[in-house]
């Protein structure tokens, strides 16, 4: 069987789907790979390594596609792309399925049996293909590094023959993946830490970093997480008293960041104009959500821009600002979710639709959208 690995072609993406140590682990599997040319450029990955790792070259996408029975990608596949891919075909990639329908449906037109490693049900035998996970702990490691470059003072608290300069202060909205990483990142780098969550569980870790959470802990608040660890809706009355803490909180913080995320729905608003007026001059707000609408009203996408004094970064794409160890992440991402699509012994393929983690990301399959989710 034949793997394609195509180039990234989306701007600022890059990101590539398999590095030289993942190409000779799938050829072990005896899968011929594909990649075509300069698709690790972004990851600072020679086309010479790749070949020496035991794949083709393939001049452009069309011939790294012809005949290709799985391809991958980091991000959803243009037209020409989904064109050039024989029906039958196994694809897997980041495909923002709620927000980009038209590219699932042409999938589903085309005969191509389309994954969206971001469904990826969240249990414990597929951590090893969490591209959730893996993305955003290097997303949350960047939101801290970024702001600290922007910011016009330094983090730890110094002591000097000339006097003392006081810590910054670092304030972490949503305690997820990206979240704790940003606080263990923060903390590192010596400044004063706080994160608040609305789940009660986040609190013990976030202690445990050494941060201090900020939350109303009354008895809703008690009762806040699903058994599945996801966090309830709150009441009217609890979410004006968090609003109101927060709203304190936030006027005396250096840095904030924000994380919060809701698949196929815009960004839940945490920091309003009003709280951002309030913040010191020179603040900075790092909005993880802008790509969503953002977590600030006032973020604009993918621009670093300045509102009453306070300075929003709108990056949209922060793992592919670190695309050398993303790109990592991802492609031992996809290579385990290979290991398991993929008989081992014969080469060929072997998609067991009972598995919840196949039917999990499943979107596509003989010409029809097949995710619940995603069903009309």
């Amino acid at each position: 069987m034949k793997l394609a690995v195509l180039k990234e072609r989306r701007a600022g993406e890059a990101r590539v789907a398999a590095t030289p140590e993942t190409v000779k682990k799938l050829k072990t599997f005896g899968l011929d790979i594909a990649v075509e040319r300069g698709a690790g450029a972004g990851a600072k990955i020679a086309d010479a390594d790749y070949e020496a790792a035991g794949a083709t070259l393939a001049p452009d996408a069309a011939s790294a596609l012809s005949n290709a029975d799985i391809v991958f990608k980091v991000r959803g596949p243009e037209a020409n792309e989904i064109a050039a891919m024989k029906k039958g075909a196994v694809y897997a990639s980041l495909l923002s399925p709620f927000t980009e329908k038209e590219t699932i449906a042409a999938l589903a037109n085309a005969g191509v049996t389309a994954f969206a490693m971001e469904m990826l049900p969240r249990i414990s035998r597929a951590q090893s293909m969490d591209v959730l996970s893996s993305q955003a702990n290097l997303a949350g490691y960047k939101a801290v590094i970024d702001a600290a470059a922007q910011f016009g003072r330094a983090m730890p608290m110094m002591m000097t023959a000339a006097g003392t300069i006081a810590p910054a202060r670092v304030f972490i909205m949503g305690v997820g993946v990206a979240g704790l990483q940003a606080i263990a990142t923060a903390k590192r780098l010596g400044a004063i830490v706080s994160a608040t969550d609305v789940r009660p569980a986040t609190k013990e870790q976030v202690e445990s970093l050494g941060g201090t959470f900020v939350a109303v802990m009354d008895d809703e608040f008690a009762q806040a997480q699903t058994a599945g660890g996801y966090a309830k809706e709150m009441s009217k009355e609890y979410q004006a008293k968090q609003a109101a803490l927060v709203s304190e909180h936030i006027k005396k913080q250096d840095i904030v960041i924000t994380t919060a995320l809701i698949p196929g729905r815009k960004a839940p608003v945490l920091v309003t104009e009003e709280m951002v007026k309030t913040m010191k001059p020179g603040s900075i707000i790092v909005d993880l959500a802008a790509e969503q609408g953002g977590n600030c009203p006032l973020t604009t996408a993918n621009e670093v821009t300045e509102v009453h004094g306070v300075t929003l970064m709108g990056y949209t794409n922060l793992p592919a600002r670190l695309a050398v160890d993303t790109s990592s992440l991802y492609a031992r991402n996809l290579f385990n979710f290979v290991s398991l699509i993929v008989d081992k012994k014969t080469g060929a393929l072997a998609l067991n639709w009972e598995d919840e983690i196949i039917k999990g990301a499943g979107l596509t399959r003989d010409g029809e959208i097949v995710h619940p989710s995603l069903k009309a």
